[in-house]
């Protein structure tokens, strides 16, 4: 059997930073409109029902964290997943919570 890896203390503490952030439900929904691609503020609002001040707020917050990447165009920002790992780890926690 091999070893168990263990977190450095440096994982930890960005482990916990992204679980945070992933810890939030309005920011989970941006991130499942996003699961299709690049999207406008606007469409990420009709996709969510969420306030335009909530989305901008958690897209700010997503993309802090390295979340998400934006794309200005000309009067409006694109979004989209920088880091597609955000996904298998929604997957799996479902998953896990369906098996139990």
């Amino acid at each position: 059997m091999g070893k168990k890896e263990v977190f450095s203390d440096q994982e930890i503490g960005m482990l916990a930073k992204r679980f945070k952030t992933l810890s939030e439900g309005s920011r989970l929904k941006i991130i499942r409109a996003l699961h299709s691609g690049e999207k406008c503020v606007t469409d990420i609002i009709n996709l969510t029902g969420l306030l335009q001040a909530n989305v901008s707020k958690q897209l700010k917050i997503l993309e802090n964290d390295g979340v998400v990447t934006c794309r200005p165009a000309g009067l409006q920002r694109f979004y989209k997943i920088s880091d597609p790992i955000v996904f298998q780890i929604c997957q799996e926690v479902c998953q896990t919570k369906k098996e139990k």
